[in-house]
């Protein structure tokens, strides 16, 4: 007859807040209350318990950086094309006289309306300027930044 092992009976105390966790818990699970036990300390006990803990960790930060980058890409093209239009407008659109300035003004908030109608639809249906934008980074690019 094989040896069979009798479990051992050991006695714990735990705040009602975890008590009341524990049943529960294993009221939903549709198991007792002394093998969910069993089974969480058997795991806090397991020696690969800190390295699975430890690749759950660093497979978040790995996507936590992975989101940064793309972040920190997104922002930096959001601010090389504002720095981009406005040294274009600055340089091409000469200051109106007068007359015409007041004229401009006066169709200005029409102009607004029309560009963040068209920028609205932009957002809802794509593409977006990142994707627009190639991943990767042009060296010769690069050089041609230096020189502006």
């Amino acid at each position: 007859m094989a040896n069979i092992r009798k479990k051992t009976k050991f006695t714990v105390y735990l705040d009602p807040d975890v008590t009341r966790s524990l049943a529960d818990f294993a009221a939903r699970r549709d198991q007792s209350q002394s093998m969910i036990a069993e089974a969480a300390i058997a795991s806090f006990l397991s020696p690969d318990d800190a390295e699975r803990r430890e690749a759950v960790v660093a497979k978040r930060l790995d996507q936590l950086d992975r989101r940064m980058a793309r972040l920190e890409r997104d922002v930096g093209i959001a601010v090389e094309t504002l720095a981009v239009f406005v040294r274009f407008w600055t340089t091409t659109t000469p200051a109106l006289p007068e007359p015409a300035a007041q004229a401009a003004r006066a169709l200005a908030s029409k102009r607004y309306e029309a560009f963040i109608t068209a920028l609205g639809r932009r957002l809802a249906k794509g593409p977006k300027l990142r994707q627009e934008i190639s991943e990767e980074v042009d060296t010769a690019g690069a050089g041609h930044e230096a020189e502006g």
